[in-house]
């Protein structure tokens, strides 16, 4: 599997929210050991690539499958509202495309069954020093 690569920022906030334990139900629970397990697999970097999907990115995707294009900004839990396009990290897609940069396949899980996702583009909010 590719390796992704993760803001030291994003790891900080990130870990903080795994240990939170927010989670109320078995679906959050394994979706938080879904993210856990990404991290993990992470290089941490002080910055990365601004290709590089990060919280806040703003990613236009298409859905290799359905050919259906969407765009998201991947958010934390509590911002996440998907009808104005707020990804929560947390879902299974955010989840999915973070640490992963534009070009990128990337293939998950999600409640329907496996999908191919390409990340077509990532925008970077103003100022940022990703």
């Amino acid at each position: 599997m590719k390796g992704i690569v993760i803001a030291a920022r994003d790891r900080e906030i990130l870990d903080r929210l795994l240990e939170s334990g927010s989670a109320m139900d078995i679906e959050d629970r394994s979706r938080m050991e879904d993210l856990a397990k990404e991290l993990d697999r992470a290089d941490v970097l002080p910055e990365v690539d601004p290709e590089v999907v990060t919280l806040n990115s703003r990613v236009r995707l298409k859905d290799l499958d359905s050919g259906e294009d969407v765009a998201y900004t991947l958010v934390l839990p509590s911002a996440a509202d998907i009808s104005e396009g707020r990804l929560s990290v947390l879902a299974p897609i955010g989840t999915a495309i973070l640490g992963y940069r534009s070009g990128d396949v990337v293939r998950w899980k999600v409640p329907a069954g496996r999908r191919r996702i390409r990340i077509e583009e990532v925008l970077q909010p103003a100022g940022s020093s990703r």
